[in-house]
């Protein structure tokens, strides 16, 4: 399970460095009036800074605490997104999911893993295809026309003579067409189970059961 810190710690640096542009804030606005009172004390009697120097130069300062001010309404609104996203993610811990992947794993008992495609737009013909190691397609399935969206599958682990296939990892391929023949955008999906959310350098990642790392936007479908 992941720690507060690992899921929250964003948030909170969010909430700092919106601290810290306030404090900056304050610290530009008392240089800008400790400047501007000395250039006045100090200028030529005999050439005195006119209306439109001192309109200028306020307006300056206006302008970069517009732009403070929103940098700190853009790190508030990051770290509530980031929030959001945290606990959105702790709650996949301990559920299985699909996300982008070509391996499916036959047991010792003849059982496949689950898996998916993803098609991006509608297809008039799509073909899966599993294969082994050696690249041998042990198993095909037509599924026709399909619209577009997110299909988990699960195969006997059997292969096109009815014979169960070794143990082992295999590989998923996903071909579709549209009724022109032209080919459509479509992704073999691989399934995990999440064992715990943190944040890492490359930002939130979900940890799987089975090793590796995958992102929140990887996320294809929770089964």
């Amino acid at each position: 399970m992941a720690s507060v810190n690992e899921v929250y710690g964003s948030g909170a640096a969010s909430a700092l460095a919106g601290a810290q542009s306030k404090s900056l804030m304050g610290d530009t606005q008392d240089r800008f009036l400790t400047l501007l009172v000395t250039q006045l004390q100090n200028q030529d009697p005999l050439n005195p800074m006119d209306n439109a120097q001192v309109t200028s130069q306020i307006a300056q300062l206006s302008m970069v605490n517009g732009i403070q001010q929103l940098n700190s309404t853009l790190l508030a609104l990051s770290g509530q997104m980031d929030m959001s996203q945290s606990l959105q993610a702790a709650g996949l811990i301990g559920k299985n999911v699909l996300y982008p992947g070509e391996t499916v794993k036959v047991g010792a008992d003849g059982a496949s893993t689950p898996f998916g495609i993803d098609l991006m737009s509608e297809a008039a013909k799509v073909t899966v295809t599993v294969r082994d190691a050696a690249g041998k397609a042990v198993y095909t399935k037509e599924l026709g026309a399909q619209p577009a969206g997110v299909y988990p599958l699960q195969w006997d682990g059997k292969d096109t003579a009815g014979l169960t296939v070794p143990e082992g990892a295999y590989t998923v391929s996903v071909e579709a067409s549209d009724a022109e023949g032209q080919p459509v955008s479509a992704e073999a999906l691989t399934a995990g189970s999440i064992n715990s959310v943190a944040y890492t350098t490359e930002g939130l990642k979900l940890n799987l059961l089975a090793g590796g790392k995958i992102s929140l936007l990887d996320v294809r479908q929770v089964m």
